[in-house]
């Protein structure tokens, strides 16, 4: 998937041989590249290496009292649009690091806003690292502010395997992309500490099932937390503020 880091090559996928109906599995994951050995010590030397920087990124969260917490979903989900409206009900100041490929559009919504917000273009990388976090930290003053909101890159399978330094996974999910979307890209669901539906203002419309929702979830990550959410219903935006309030790591 991913010819810039090497993503596309996961743990999961290597002893993953069962069969279903008359067809392996092993079939449908073939890439050669996971018999490469050279190939293979290149990809766990930069998530080592990565590994390393994102504990840096939580030592330096540390030092500050800052927790962050890691956006991830697809494009168009709402994680900027979630961000806008947070100040409404969280009492905590935060700051937000963007990560695009192009431009500086929803690190200039939220500035508009009010919100601190810094943006990372990656140019052709699906997804953030530490040390693009790392970078970022450098404009971002943490003494005022008591959370950090990483807005990963709009990609369902990229960002869930590195580790950028964060206290929490929060994974998005809209009602418009289908309830389907959790069991066919099962590593961004096993990674996230919580997962939050949202636009649920448009359930009526769309084929959505928030109870086969819960059941695939909890087939993959039984411990995992799951919030309904539109940033049309208050009561809502309250529900998800308090489980970040509750999760503050200071």
């Amino acid at each position: 998937m991913c010819k810039d880091c090497g993503c596309s090559i996961t743990h999961d996928h290597a002893d993953h041989q069962h069969t279903h109906g008359e067809h392996h599995h092993s079939q449908l994951h073939s890439n050669p590249q996971l018999n490469d050995k050279k190939t293979l010590a290149v990809i766990h030397k930069i998530l080592d290496k990565n590994d390393v920087e994102a504990q840096h990124n939580r030592d330096h969260f540390k030092s500050h009292h800052v927790t962050a917490f890691n956006l991830m979903s697809s494009p168009g989900s709402g994680k900027t649009t979630l961000l806008e409206h947070l100040p409404q009900y969280l009492e905590q100041q935060y700051a937000v690091i963007e990560g695009d490929l192009e431009t500086s559009r929803d690190a200039d919504r939220l500035i508009a806003k009010g919100i601190n917000a810094y943006q990372i273009q990656t140019g052709s990388a699906c997804h953030l690292d530490a040390f693009m976090v790392h970078g970022a930290l450098h404009h971002i003053d943490l003494n005022p502010i008591d959370i950090c909101f990483v807005e990963n890159v709009g990609n369902l399978v990229c960002p869930a395997s590195y580790d950028v330094g964060t206290h929490k996974n929060i994974v998005l999910l809209s009602v418009p992309e289908g309830d389907d979307k959790i069991e066919k890209y099962p590593v961004m669901f096993r990674r996230a500490d919580v997962v939050v539906i949202t636009k649920s203002d448009l359930l009526p419309h769309f084929d959505f099932s928030i109870e086969q929702a819960k059941q695939q979830l909890h087939k993959l990550n039984p411990s995992v937390e799951l919030f309904v959410l539109s940033v049309k219903n208050p009561d809502s935006m309250k529900t998800f503020a308090h489980w970040i309030t509750h999760n503050l790591e200071h």
